[in-house]
């Protein structure tokens, strides 16, 4: 009789067991994956010459959470004078709350000797959706609220003994802090087994000064690891010190490598 009632529990309970089994998800493995990018740099703008970039994108995936690191650097010199130093750096956690939808928090902080500004320092917090994820297309837009610190500067080109030789007087100004509001745009798209395109939109609008930085790139690759690309940056401040252009771009051919 004892040996009739275990079987029949055993009968009701299997399928219930088996069901929970199926249903719980099976664990995300950790696992980072990036891309680094080395290239010759020809800039107009605030920055003008022959230079070098580099940068490096790094993604950390762990179940629901990614945690994004971006760094760019460009460096240039004319004439053995400097013409152009910038670098960048931007981090940012999102947590997954449905398939398409995320929350996220971003850090960004970024130094250019030729844009009018010492610093600009901003973080956000907002909400992530993605419109668009096939084989072929990527396309996701975020928004959010935050805060930008930024110190602006006058800079006064000075001559030295040679008349084609200048160096630049800086000024600092007083610190400015305000709120922000800010959008972000990924696009991308593959057009045939060995050529994709992207583009990256920030936009930091704020009362005192709006930040729109865009990256447009078109990447060959040469192997499974390794691409040749060609990218067009644009960075426009609305209220630069006097004195300074608001829009620089930079046109960059870069080998990458992916990893």
């Amino acid at each position: 009789m004892k040996s009739m009632r275990a079987a029949l529990i055993m009968v009701l309970l299997g399928p219930a067991t088996a069901f929970a089994t199926a249903s719980t998800p099976a664990p995300v493995t950790a696992h980072f994956t990036g891309k680094g990018q080395l290239g010759v740099v020809a800039s107009q703008g605030n920055a003008q010459g022959t230079s070098a970039n580099a940068a490096i994108d790094l993604n950390y995936l762990s179940g629901l959470w990614k945690h994004s690191l971006d760094l760019t650097t460009l460096y240039g010199q004319s004439l053995g004078i400097v013409s152009a130093e910038r670098w960048m750096a931007m981090w940012q956690s999102s947590r997954k709350i449905s398939a398409e939808a995320y929350v996220f928090g971003s850090l960004r902080y970024e130094h250019d000797l030729f844009d009018g500004f010492q610093y600009q320092a901003s973080g956000a917090l907002g909400v992530g959706y993605t419109l668009i994820h096939s084989k072929a297309t990527t396309l996701s837009t975020q928004i959010g609220a935050g805060y930008m610190v930024s110190r602006p500067e006058t800079l006064t080109s000075v001559a030295l003994t040679n008349p084609t030789r200048t160096f630049i007087e800086r000024l600092a100004q007083p610190s400015e802090r305000y709120a922000i509001g800010t959008l972000g745009v990924n696009y991308e798209h593959t057009i045939t087994h060995t050529t994709s395109v992207s583009e990256k939109l920030l936009v930091n609008a704020g009362s005192v000064n709006t930040q729109v930085t865009n990256a447009l790139a078109l990447v060959v690759k040469v192997s499974t690891q390794l691409a040749l690309s060609l990218g067009y940056n644009l960075q426009d401040n609305t209220h630069p010190a006097p004195g300074i252009q608001h829009l620089d771009s930079i046109e960059t051919v870069n080998l990458v490598y992916a990893f």
